[in-house]
């Protein structure tokens, strides 16, 4: 389940009743996640919408894919 607050997310595993906070940017990434996408793909359009260097983007949008398949919420295939 997902819940959005004023650009934010929550997110609740009902398997493991946790809860796993998303900022604006990581609410953008779970919206590109949903369509489905290519990891590149997303970086691309992150890099097209925020005004940040793309190294940057890449590790910080690698970070959270890391976190939330450890929190079980996505499956990189």
């Amino acid at each position: 389940m997902i819940q959005e607050i004023g650009g934010e997310a929550v997110l609740l595993d009902l398997a493991s009743e946790s809860y796993f906070g998303l900022d604006p940017v990581g609410t953008r990434i779970w919206a590109l996640l949903g369509e489905p996408a290519e990891l590149k793909l997303v970086h691309e359009v992150l890099c097209d919408e925020y005004d940040a260097e793309p190294e940057r983007i890449g590790a910080d949008l690698l970070l959270l894919i890391e976190r939330l398949v450890e929190a079980g919420l996505v499956k990189v295939t």
